[in-house]
């Protein structure tokens, strides 16, 4: 519509004298560069949902009976490409734990940015480490200070969507040990955005599997303390949560 009326507007039958054609033509410039930022900004968006293309006859088969009700992720928690600005490298996962944001790196200063829940206060962990594991629908094997804190569990939960730690599973290790912290799945997607897992980071069961896809066995994970480096707002805890 704008575009429409610019175009039919000239120097010759607008009857603008030298000085107004010059102001109409920077007020034009104007406007130009506002446009230019915001097609510059919807470089950045929400992904379309992740296609069941890359899962197995077994994924189809659980995500279609999922034992829990699914919820709209508030749109700052959806997976999204956005601008990118620490120097991690491309394939590099960087878990921002203060604004609840999982980030993979990709080439020319952008990321895949995907909302997660972490760690409870005292519960938390940061450091740098490898996916020394992956593992499709894992089993939960609860340690002993869940048993202690939440349980009593079973001690061995097969993998499942009743099982918390969702659809995939990526173990950290660091100097070749196991941390004990996985990035995985969730039966709970409503807690995307809080802090309250046991230290390990969780993920939609739909984001987990495109995470999943991607990252490779040895790739490097970086998980910054709260507070140390945000990108963004979070949801306040609930006293309960």
């Amino acid at each position: 519509m704008a575009c429409g009326r610019t175009c039919s507007t000239g120097a010759h039958t607008s009857g603008l004298g030298f000085a107004e054609e010059g102001k109409v033509t920077a007020m034009r410039a104007i406007v130009l560069a506002i446009i230019a930022l915001m097609l510059g900004g919807c470089m950045q968006g929400t992904l379309a949902p992740a296609t069941d293309a890359g899962w197995s006859g077994r994924d189809r088969q659980l995500m279609a009976n999922l034992p829990y009700r699914q919820v709209a992720i508030p749109m700052e928690y959806r997976r999204q490409i956005v601008q990118y600005t620490r120097k991690e490298a491309p394939g590099t996962i960087v878990v921002d734990t203060g604004s609840r944001f999982l980030y993979y790196v990709l080439p020319k200063g952008q990321a895949i940015r995907y909302g997660i829940t972490v760690g409870e206060r005292g519960q938390d962990w940061s450091g740098t480490a490898t996916v020394g594991r992956k593992e499709e629908w894992p089993s939960w094997t609860p340690t002993a200070g869940e048993q202690a804190r939440l349980g009593p569990f079973p001690a061995r939960v097969p993998g499942g969507p009743q099982n918390p730690m969702g659809a995939r599973g990526l173990y950290l290790y660091s100097g070749g040990n196991d941390t004990q912290y996985r990035i995985h799945g969730t039966n709970q997607p409503e807690y995307i955005g809080r802090a309250i897992s046991s230290g390990c980071i969780r993920m939609t069961n739909e984001d987990v599997i495109d995470l999943y896809n991607r990252v490779k066995v040895g790739t490097i994970v970086v998980v910054l303390p709260s507070g140390r480096w945000t990108f963004g707002p979070y949801v306040a805890d609930g006293p309960n949560a």
